[in-house]
C-alpha cells in the first residue's frame, strides 16, 4: 500500500525537485503540493495523506502553526519539518506543535526517505545536526517556561500577526480569516498589549526574529 505525502514548500523549484526524487520509490505517492501554510491545512484536512513534509517559513499561515492545525483536527496525520533553520526555537516549536520529525534542507534524500517511514510506523526522527542539543535545550526551556510567540500569543492572534507582517491590510486580513473588520482590530490590540510592541515595523522585526515570516515573505 502506497504512502501518500503532501509537499508543503513556497518554492516551486524544491517541491518539483522532492516530488521527482519521492516518486521514484515504488511505494512513495505525491497527492498534491502547496505553496503556503493555509492551502497546506486545506489540503491536508481533504486529502488526509499519511506524510506531510513541511517547510517552516511559508506565507500567509506559517508552517509551525500549520502542523498544529493539522495535528489538532486529524492526529493521524503525521508531519515532517524539512527546513534551512536549525535553529533551536524552530525545532521546539514544531515538536510542541506535533511533529513527528525535523530534517534539515541539506540532508541526503536517503535520510529524508528513512524519516517518512519512521514516521509511518509512529516513531520520531530527528536530523543528526540537530537532535543532541537542541533536544536537552527544548527539554530545559520548556519546564522553565520560556516567553515566545508561541506561548504568549493564541493561535489565531499569531495569523493575524503574520499577515500584518506580511504587508497585509485590516480588510484583507479580515476577507482571508473569514472574520470581521472589527474582530482583526481587537486582534492587533491585543497583541501589541501582549508584546509590548505598538508599530508595524517593529511587529515585523518580531516576526522575523520568532520565526513567523522570513526576509523572503
Amino acid at each position: 500500500m502506497a504512502i501518500r505525502i503532501l509537499l508543503a514548500d513556497d518554492h516551486t523549484l524544491m517541491r518539483k525537485g522532492l516530488r521527482s526524487l519521492l516518486e521514484k520509490i515504488e511505494d512513495f505517492e505525491v497527492v498534491a503540493e502547496a505553496q503556503n501554510g493555509r492551502s497546506t491545512v486545506q489540503l491536508a484536512l481533504k486529502l488526509m495523506p499519511d506524510i506531510v513534509i513541511m517547510d517552516i517559513s511559508m506565507p500567509d499561515l506559517n508552517g509551525i502553526d500549520a502542523t498544529l492545525q493539522i495535528t489538532e483536527k486529524c492526529p493521524g496525520i503525521r508531519i515532517i519539518a524539512l527546513s534551512i533553520h536549525s535553529d533551536r526555537r524552530f525545532v521546539t516549536q514544531m515538536l510542541k506543535a506535533g511533529a513527528s520529525g525535523y530534517l534539515l534542507k541539506d540532508c541526503a534524500f536517503e535520510e529524508l526517505e528513512d524519516a517518512i517511514r519512521k514516521a509511518c510506523d509512529g516513531q520520531m526522527y530527528l536530523s543528526p545536526k540537530v537532535a543532541g542539543t537542541v533536544v536537552k535545550d527544548y527539554v530545559s526551556r520548556v519546564s522553565k517556561g520560556e516567553a515566545s510567540v508561541y506561548t504568549l500569543l493564541s493561535e489565531r492572534e499569531r495569523e493575524v500577526l503574520q499577515l500584518l507582517a506580511e504587508g497585509q491590510s485590516t480588510k484583507e486580513i479580515s476577507a482571508s480569516l473569514f472574520v470581521s473588520v472589527k474582530t482583526v482590530e481587537t486582534h492587533r490590540q491585543n497583541i501589541m498589549k501582549k508584546l509590548g510592541i505598538y508599530n508595524i515595523p517593529d511587529l515585523v522585526k518580531y516576526a522575523i526574529r520568532e520565526g513567523l515570516i522570513d526576509l523572503d515573505s
